[in-house]
């Protein structure tokens, strides 16, 4: 798709999020969260779902979480309109409690076109809520900072997927923000790894020469222990 078709797929999908009445959630929402972002893009954040403010503004991470992903960002050179970002559930849960499974299947035929309009290369999973729904049986402790193949089933025909810790959480526990600084060092060499297996490369593209619309790859450090589990839901 060119970038028209691909905005015009996603602006779509947004106009139907917003009219959206398949759940509980709409009854309590103020506007309905369909994500935002760089049409063209290679990487897909996807959070767990809105919290006061992005109810009260329409956008996802505009908090004090949004402010730590945005810094998360910036420490490998990125910025928010790189990148595309959603939820799982795009309605607020009331007083952010977790999304109900009931909730989470009427919202994932949105995520799941959102993923095919884009087709990423990565999906990274903010939080334990949208790590579960493309990596089942592990846990955010265990997983976080790691990728792993996609399903394609949820709509990423050809990606990987890396999973951090929600930002949230970060707020919440020093040691998580920063094993999640740590964490998302490595999602530049994990697009890098994404790029060589969907295009069947058996070379590096240069750092300095990334795909157009696409994130500039910048190197990892080594892995740090991991931190303890903390459930939250922003």
């Amino acid at each position: 798709m060119t970038a028209t078709e691909r905005r015009a797929a996603l602006d779509a999908i947004a106009e139907e999020v917003r009219a959206c009445t398949a759940c509980r959630l709409h009854a309590g929402r103020t506007r309905a969260v369909p994500g935002e972002g760089n049409p063209m893009t290679e990487v897909v954040l996807v959070g767990e779902g809105p919290g006061v403010n992005e109810d009260r503004l329409g956008r996802p991470f505009v908090g004090r979480a949004g402010e730590l992903l945005v810094r998360l960002l910036a420490s490998i050179g990125w910025r928010r309109e790189d990148v595309f970002i959603t939820n799982i559930v795009k309605c607020r849960p009331p007083d952010n409690r977790d999304p109900e499974p009931d909730e989470v299947a009427a919202c994932a035929p949105f995520l799941r076109r959102q993923l095919q309009a884009i087709d990423p290369a990565l999906v990274v999973t903010l939080g334990r809520h949208s790590m579960s729904m493309f990596r089942p049986g592990t846990t955010i402790s265990r997983s976080h900072g790691t990728a792993a193949p996609v399903d394609p089933a949820t709509g990423a025909a050809r990606a990987h997927v890396f999973a951090l810790y929600h930002p949230a959480a970060a707020l919440r526990a020093a040691a998580i923000e920063t094993a999640s600084f740590e964490d998302v060092a490595r999602v530049p060499v994990a697009l890098e790894e994404a790029r060589r297996s969907r295009d069947g490369a058996t070379t590096t593209a240069p750092a300095s020469q990334p795909p157009e619309g696409g994130p500039a790859l910048v190197d990892a450090p080594a892995h740090l222990p991991e931190s303890d589990q903390l459930t939250l839901f922003t």
